[in-house]
């Protein structure tokens, strides 16, 4: 992708030279570093216009969590032109804390929990992404009957299976209560940045929403015992102040394969 794929004028009015393609994360869209002839770099996301894109959602949530104080990424411009939409934004300060979490694992955990128990504490009667679980479920099914999951990027534990397979079991799991926080929706550590010891904000905005706490802690538990070992998982919620719910985590991660 080049300027010229950029929306009309986007190059000229934001003093473009050239993009760098990133490949950190798991985003579904396109993800691209804006390098500039002046100031600081920024980023541009585009996806497709689907029934089910995400980024235009995204950009709302990125406005509403600015309101409300949380760190996010500056929208700078946006457009829907070709059939893709784009979000032009500014960069956030640091690097993920998948990039630096094993020279620091105790700092990371520390940093994770806090992150998530600031932002757990938002309003929920302000928030106007609900992500009720039934209505999840529908999404989830959805999205498999659209061809939109993808098996093989299925967690290690459920590599080989199809689907279906996964689905029914997601539904035979299925928790009966929920506890309903201003969740990230995808809060994996690739998806939250810090710099010198410091939280400094939320990326990958598009999945938040009110829904039960285990929605992230059960993406942050996986990824600290994938990436750090399963002996900080404990640190980790003793810091965010919660006990394990293996019901719920298992739950939750089985969700998560069908976004």
């Amino acid at each position: 992708m080049t300027d010229c794929n950029l929306p009309k004028g986007w190059g000229e009015a934001h003093g473009i030279l050239a993009l760098e393609a990133q490949t950190l994360g798991k985003s579904g869209a396109t993800v691209l570093r804006v390098r500039r002839q002046a100031g600081a770099d920024l980023f541009v996301k585009a996806e497709p216009v689907t029934a089910l894109a995400e980024l235009p959602g995204e950009i709302s949530r990125l406005r509403w969590m600015a309101q409300h104080g949380q760190p996010v990424p500056h929208i700078i411009d946006v457009a829907t032109e070709r059939g893709w939409h784009w979000l032009l934004m500014s960069a956030v300060p640091g690097r993920c804390l998948e990039a630096t979490a094993t020279q620091a694992p105790r700092a990371t955990v520390l940093l994770l929990a806090e992150a998530l128990r600031q932002l757990h504490r938002l309003p929920v009667e302000q928030c106007p992404f609900d992500h009720a679980l039934a209505a999840r479920v529908r999404l989830a099914q959805a999205r498999m009957l659209e061809g939109l999951v993808d098996e093989d990027d299925f967690d290690p534990l459920r590599l080989g299976r199809s689907a279906a397979d996964v689905f029914a079991e997601m539904l035979a799991a299925r928790p009966r209560e929920e506890d309903r926080v201003v969740t990230h929706g995808d809060a994996c550590l690739a998806n939250l940045m810090a710099a010198d010891g410091r939280f400094t904000g939320f990326i990958d905005c598009g999945r938040l929403g009110v829904a039960d706490r285990w929605q992230d802690l059960a993406l942050a538990t996986r990824d600290i015992a994938a990436d750090l070992g399963e002996q900080w998982v404990q640190p980790f919620l003793a810091a965010y102040g919660l006990p394990d719910d293996p019901g719920k985590n298992r739950f939750y991660r089985l969700l998560d394969e069908f976004f």
